[in-house]
């Protein structure tokens, strides 16, 4: 006697059964770890800036992220304005905290993703989604029954609610957290969010359990799995070693990390004299040898 494979319910069918409990979350808002607790149903706005209706910078299809990500087709890439971080040195502050962009409706959002599906995009890539989850949810939930059926990759700061990311389990299929720092007196002075630490380990553990490591097809597109960022900052701020090192002993030698050092002084940066500068060649090189020495040989560095 033949066993059957277990039932896999469809996207459609998991965000059906999981779109209220998302919405729940807005009236007294638990979207993010910072539990502002604004009754976003209401429009109120907390420390992202987010009400009721998602709100979007830019949609179009990107070539400039990792490459099985933007492949030879692009990436069908939506900027969501706003932000639960307020990094010192955000490169992109005119839409993570000035609120540049424009209000959509669930229907609108829904439907351009399913243009960037038309486009060719490889997947859907949402960039700073964390404080619009519900919103998200809701949208791919029209688009899925509208015959949508790229892979969606959530591209966040790694500030995540576990509870939040268990909504996700079975919906998103290409995780992009930043690991963005280790201490976490660093991460309150630069981005305003002390227990960054200990809430981003958390989060990335979870999207590994529900992802497993990357998995890329014959065309070298990414289809499923984890892929962490990690940008060096200036004078070691980001803890580097000790980040690498947590990756290599918690998650897997086997972890893609894409080691980033286009940092330059934006935002506020300009006025703090020990931000006020870029990463050196010898800084950089360090990191790559010690993300070798660790066996952490998957992923990407940037020449």
């Amino acid at each position: 006697m033949h066993r059957l494979p277990p039932f896999m319910p469809s996207k459609t069918e998991i965000l059906k059964s999981r779109l209220p409990d998302a919405y729940r979350l807005l009236r007294a808002c638990g979207v993010c770890p910072r539990a502002c607790g604004v009754n976003r149903i209401l429009n109120e706005k907390g420390f992202c800036g987010g009400g009721l209706l998602p709100r979007i910078a830019s949609d179009n299809l990107h070539f400039g992220e990792e490459p099985p990500v933007s492949g030879f087709r692009g990436s069908g890439t939506i900027f969501l304005t706003g932000c639960t971080m307020h990094c010192a040195f955000c490169q992109n502050y005119p839409i993570s905290q000035l609120g540049n962009g424009k209000t959509l409706t669930i229907r609108e959002l829904a439907n351009r993703m399913l243009r960037l599906q038309k486009s060719g995009a490889h997947n859907i890539n949402f960039v700073t989604p964390t404080h619009f989850v519900p919103q998200i949810m809701a949208a791919l939930y029209l688009a899925c029954r509208a015959g949508f059926t790229l892979p969606v990759l959530y591209n966040s700061s790694g500030y995540e609610s576990v509870e939040v990311l268990k909504l996700l389990d079975g919906i998103v299929d290409i995780y992009l957290p930043d690991m963005k720092y280790q201490d976490p007196v660093i991460a309150e002075k630069y981005s305003r969010i002390r227990n960054y630490p200990d809430i981003n380990k958390a989060a990335v553990k979870e999207m590994l359990r529900q992802t497993g490591h990357l998995e890329i097809d014959e065309k070298g597109i990414a289809v499923r799995g984890l892929i962490i960022r990690h940008l060096i900052l200036p004078n070691g701020s980001a803890g580097t070693r000790e980040i690498l090192k947590w990756i290599r002993d918690h998650l897997g030698s086997e972890t893609h990390i894409s080691l980033m050092r286009q940092y330059f002084p934006a935002h506020q940066a300009v006025n703090m004299p020990e931000m006020n500068t870029r990463i050196s060649d010898d800084s950089y090189r360090e990191a790559v040898r010690y993300m070798e020495e660790l066996g952490l040989e998957n992923g990407w560095i940037q020449e």
